[in-house]
């Protein structure tokens, strides 16, 4: 992973009104390019007030946000710095536009001034990339909320973005569409090096993350990778959060006395474990 700076957050305040308390209160926060991270925090901790000044949509009232170099207040960039980091939002409905797959992936592309001859070989990626290409010509509201989540996904991704900044984009979705979301996002994330921002609060995402931040009353509670966050069971619900539910259980058991390792994440974790402790008990 290339370690520049893709994102650089410096001194970050930001208040909806000028007299109001600050919605963020001094984040700084660099995100290398390529980078896999996931976001957490209760509601009203900040974290999708800082996904829209990650992408200029709100602008800071107090530090900088350059994105690639970019700084979100400078009025010559913006169209540029939306570009780069695309913005996927919670409910898809809200960013399906036209009454074909393929039209609503060209309708961004449109909008950014592509020449329609340059336009058919970048929407046949981004639907390839997301898995929609049999989908192509289906009406979006026929789709599940899982596909109409990777058609949205595939309309930024035909601009070309750098980022994808994801601000609880499996929020309204069932078990099968949150996976189907970030499979797609994390295939999207290790082989074309898209950065991203991931906004949630299903902890099991997180742990497919590099890295975990943790909002708190608009400020960086906790920094680190899955493992070292995961592990501070105390600390998560000290600040209303839970821990995967595989790390729950590996707390339980290692409560009651079983050895068992205390940062387990995930299913696969979870049955190495236990055939490490009784190699018999998994056996067929």
């Amino acid at each position: 992973m290339n370690q520049t700076p893709h994102i650089q957050v410096t001194d970050l305040v930001y208040r909806y009104e000028p007299e109001a308390p600050a919605a963020l209160d001094g984040i700084n926060l660099t995100i290398p390019r390529g980078q896999f991270l996931a976001v957490l925090g209760h509601n009203g901790s900040g974290k999708s007030t800082l996904a829209k000044l990650l992408n200029g949509l709100f602008l800071p009232t107090e530090g900088t946000v350059l994105v690639s170099g970019m700084d979100t207040r400078d009025d010559d960039h913006v169209w540029d710095i939306r570009r780069t980091a695309g913005m996927v939002f919670q409910n898809p409905d809200n960013q399906l536009v036209a009454t074909e797959v393929y039209d609503d992936v060209a309708f961004g592309l449109e909008n950014i001034g592509v020449p329609p001859d340059d336009m058919p070989p970048r929407i046949d990626e981004a639907l390839r990339l997301t898995g929609m290409t049999a989908f192509r010509d289906r009406a979006p509201h026929l789709l599940s909320g899982g596909q109409k989540q990777r058609v949205a996904i595939a309309g930024i991704l035909a601009m070309h973005p750098e980022a994808l900044i994801l601000d609880e984009a499996t929020a309204m979705l069932d078990p099968q569409g949150r996976q189907e979301v970030l499979q797609t996002v994390l295939k999207l994330n290790r082989e074309q090096g898209i950065t991203v921002v991931w906004i949630t609060h299903f902890m099991e995402e997180a742990t497919h993350a590099q890295r975990v931040m943790v909002m708190d009353h608009g400020k960086i509670a906790m920094d680190g990778a899955p493992r070292e966050i995961f592990a501070q069971v105390d600390r998560l619900r000290d600040l209303r959060l839970d821990v995967p539910p595989m790390t729950q259980l590996a707390r339980l058991l290692a409560d009651r006395g079983i050895g068992i390792k205390a940062d387990v994440l995930n299913v696969e974790e979870m049955v190495k474990e236990v055939k490490r402790l009784c190699p018999s008990c998994l056996k067929a």
